[in-house]
This record gives C-alpha cells, structure tokens and sequence, in this order.
C-alpha cells in the first residue's frame, strides 16, 4: 500500500490547479471527461440537495465541490495526502464537504453509513479489482442509491479484462461498457446504462461513462 501511495502522490506532484473559471464563467462544475467545458453535467447522478454523496478519488475537491454548492452532503476521499490537503485549501470554506485520506477500499469496508451517490471520475474504479471493489460500493449504498463512473474505454486491439499496468505500483481495470454491465450486475446493480462520450472536435479518444443504481 506504500508503494500505490507513493506512485499517486508523485502524480499529484505533477498536477496543475484547475483554472478558476470555466468557460461558461462558473466557478464550480462537475466534469466527466478528460478534456475541458466538454460532455455531460451533473444530472447523469439525479437529484443532488440533501442527498449524501461520496466521490472517490476526490483529488483537489474541484468535482465535489460543485455538489456541495448544490446541496448536497459531500465526502470526498483519495489515497493521497496531498491531494486531500489541496482540496481542504481550495475547499474547505463550504457547508456540507469534507474531505478524507484513505484507500478506497478500506474506507468502503469501514465506513458504517449509507450514502446516496457514489461517483469516481478516472478514480479508483479504474484502478482497483472490480471483483473486490464493486460489492463494497453496492454496500455502501442506500436503497436506490446512484452509483456513477468515467475513464478513458479500451485502446483498440487492448485484451478485454486485462489489468494494465499503469505505474510500477499501480494496476488498471480497462473496461469496456459490455464488461461494465456485466460486472456491476454480478455485483447486485440494476438499471445499469453505459456509453463512450465522444470526444471534442478535433480529439481523436472518447470517455466511458457508466451509471447504475442499487438494485
């Protein structure tokens, strides 16, 4: 477990602040996608105001806090110190957000209450065993809970189920739609959809989008 902190906290070395507004001049937003001002909103989760929600793999807080500003009950968790530590910065001055250090799937296993959304932008959906990970969501969800995720879909020609390594630490789960619902069915969810959103002009690679609900 040192060695995944480690490798994610060298990433969030690297990583550049969001900018402070978004091209339609907003200052909070949730975004799916790799790229900016680009693909779906917050709706893909349903209604958010009074609802508890948790992101995993929070990163500096930016997606999360965009829910809290609509009143939703946010906690956000991610594997690195320093992410968390950007997140309560930029963040911490919100009603209803807070944000934690933990491993996901630990903080899954030991957290005792339900919450109604659960959502993982390229997080650890992406980078930890399904198998293991899936029932552990569905758990902490209350009934009806939404449960939503995105990441980059398989490279052509990629062998489906097969964990690529993606740092010397670190594993990913590249999926496509098809295995997604399988998965999350084996799992216990139901009214499960997925898409590939298409990429902007001029990109050439989509994002994975899957959604489900407690069944």
């Amino acid at each position: 477990m040192k060695a995944v902190t480690a490798a994610w906290e060298r990433y969030a070395e690297g990583r550049t602040p969001r900018r402070a507004l978004n091209a339609a001049g907003a200052s909070t937003w949730l975004n799916w996608t790799q790229y900016p001002d680009h693909g779906p909103d917050e709706s893909v989760l349903g209604p958010l105001s009074g609802r508890r929600v948790l992101e995993l793999g929070s990163g500096t807080g930016c997606n999360l806090a965009h829910l809290a500003t609509l009143g939703a009950e946010c906690v956000g968790v991610d594997i690195s110190p320093t992410q968390s530590a950007k997140a309560r910065r930029r963040w911490g001055h919100l009603p209803g957000l807070s944000f934690r250090t933990a491993e996901a799937t630990e903080f899954l296993a030991g957290d005792s209450g339900a919450f109604d959304v659960v959502l993982s932008i390229f997080g650890p959906v992406w980078f930890t065993d399904p198998e293991k990970f899936l029932p552990l969501v569905r758990a902490g969800l209350s009934p009806a809970g939404v449960f939503a995720f995105s990441h980059r879909p398989p490279r052509a020609g990629q062998r489906p189920g097969a964990a690529l390594h993606e740092a010397r630490a670190v594993a990913r789960w590249d999926h496509p739609v098809e295995e997604w619902v399988r998965l999350l069915a084996a799992a216990g969810f139901g009214n499960i959809t997925g898409e590939v959103v298409a990429p902007p002009k001029g990109k050439d690679e989509g994002t994975l989008l899957m959604r489900a609900e407690a069944a």
